[in-house]
């Protein structure tokens, strides 16, 4: 679908996927807490689930990154 003039689309996929990576948080939390309760949680599967919240993390920040460089760069062009 194409994102409206007030650029809504992209906000929406900006937070979707910040709610993506809170979910894996609350995910990753959830499964060390198993681990230190012993709740018989797999520790194997509480470190995947860490990983993967740091990985989609970082992607994250590297997407803001670019979107603050992209910025900059059209914030230095003279029209």
């Amino acid at each position: 679908r194409a994102p409206d003039a007030s650029g809504s689309g992209f906000r929406e996929v900006l937070h979707s996927a910040i709610d993506d990576i809170q979910q894996l948080e609350g995910q990753a939390g959830q499964k060390i807490a198993g681990v230190l309760a012993g709740n018989g949680e797999d520790v194997h599967s509480a470190l995947i689930a860490v990983e993967k919240a740091d990985l989609s993390f970082q992607l994250m920040m590297q997407v803001r990154n670019k979107i603050i460089s992209a910025y900059q760069e059209i914030s230095r062009m003279q029209f």
